[in-house]
């Protein structure tokens, strides 16, 4: 007997690397067990606060997110964007050591963003500033700020604009941690059955796999979300995140997932009551 039919809405950013992960089930290239997944494209901080309101049933998610909704929602197991020494960087229009950006204007990419929370872990004395994810160059560049986090293809094409590397919190987090870095993650909402859970998340890992098995085909599509990055660079930025974590966020990444959302509440980032952590 074939599973029962069932739609449900998927939430993901237009980027390459969910572009490139989400392409065999969009493209219906791999069983879906059943189930109709509706394609919704926003950008992160967008799908952050939808999931704040519980507005879709499955959706990728900064982590620092994840750990604000785990009563509602919990963390798939497949789907992770996971940076193993490299992650987020700080930029700024001249060398710099962290310690001068004590009490200067740093640019971020929203506050329900993972790298803002490693924003406070790493640079706890800057003035935190936050912009849309892709004005964090032009704030740099026009002294808005002494300094930016860059995430997405920034992380590769920084030097292009006449940026300085600052500081990888990819780096520094593996340093201080011996642990990889999550940045977003797929998550699915409580109320769904548990049998639907269980065959969505079956159905996200083998579009992950067929991704990761037939990277040129998926990477044609991706390139149209790549923001003008060329096949090469495209392909590396890809690569960077759609990896092993990708496919299965293990023992690792669940407990620096649990680590994060420590440092959030250490941090005063979470409520007052305990939560669920997420994963």
């Amino acid at each position: 007997m074939s599973a029962a039919p069932v739609r449900l809405q998927l939430g993901h950013s237009p980027d390459a690397d969910d572009a490139l992960m989400f392409y065999a089930l969009a493209a219906g290239k791999v069983d879906s067990e059943g189930i109709a997944f509706e394609h919704i494209l926003k950008d992160i901080q967008t799908l952050n606060e939808w999931a704040l309101d519980g507005r879709l049933e499955v959706s990728a998610v900064s982590v620092m997110a994840a750990v604000r909704i785990g009563d509602r929602y919990e963390v798939m197991a497949c789907g992770a964007s996971v940076g193993d020494n490299y992650g987020p960087i700080v930029v700024a229009n001249e060398p710099l050591t962290p310690e001068q950006l004590d009490g200067e204007r740093v640019a971020h990419p929203g506050q329900f963003t993972t790298a803002y929370l490693l924003a406070r872990l790493f640079l706890p004395r800057a003035e935190l500033v936050p912009v849309d994810f892709d004005a964090v160059f032009e704030a740099v560049k026009s002294g808005a700020a002494r300094a930016g986090v860059v995430i997405h293809e920034g992380q590769l094409t920084y030097a292009d604009a006449g940026l300085h590397q600052v500081m990888d919190f990819g780096v520094e987090w593996k340093r201080t941690t011996g642990l990889p870095l999550p940045l977003g993650v797929n998550v699915i909402r409580r109320d769904v059955p548990t049998d639907i859970r269980a065959r969505a998340e079956r159905a996200l890992r083998r579009s992950i796999e067929y991704a990761i098995e037939h990277l040129d085909e998926a990477l044609d599509h991706a390139l149209g979300y790549a923001r003008g990055l060329d096949r090469a660079r495209a392909k590396q930025f890809v690569q960077m995140y759609v990896n092993a974590y990708t496919l299965d966020l293990g023992g690792d990444g669940r407990a620096a997932v649990r680590l994060l959302h420590e440092r959030a509440r250490e941090l005063g980032l979470l409520p007052a009551a305990p939560g669920v952590v997420p994963v």
